[in-house]
């Protein structure tokens, strides 16, 4: 059983930062693979970016791909994902996820979810 908990949202303008944070509870969050996902208001959830469970493989979004960074301190049970030159268009909840596989991308692949955490981009 893992928990996650999502924290970092927050209202940044267009071209800004934030670092997002999930914590897990648990002490095997090294065996797990961790991956973000965002969703927007009237659209499905969507892949953002996945870690394997050693942090040295790491699959992103075209869209996010050269502005997003995904990370994870195992030490801390803890994943990130560092987000640059933000856009209005990446205004969405983002969630947290992790699965014993490899390094799922798809939302039915994950077992464990957080509750979610707002990003707004503003223009």
């Amino acid at each position: 059983q893992v928990q996650l908990v999502e924290s970092g949202g927050g209202l940044v303008q267009a071209g800004g930062s934030l670092r997002l944070s999930c914590a897990a509870s648990g002490r095997t969050f090294s065996s797990y693979a961790m991956g973000w996902f965002r969703q927007a208001p009237g659209k499905e959830r969507e892949f953002v970016a996945a870690i394997d469970w050693s942090g040295g493989r790491t699959e992103y979004a075209y869209s996010v791909k050269g502005r997003f960074t995904i990370s994870r301190d195992n030490a801390k049970n803890t994943v990130y994902l560092q987000m640059n030159s933000l856009q209005p268009e990446d205004t969405a909840v983002y969630y947290c996820a992790a699965d014993l596989a490899t390094m799922p991308t798809k939302t039915y692949q994950y077992q464990y979810w957080g509750q979610g955490t707002q990003v707004t981009v503003s223009s």
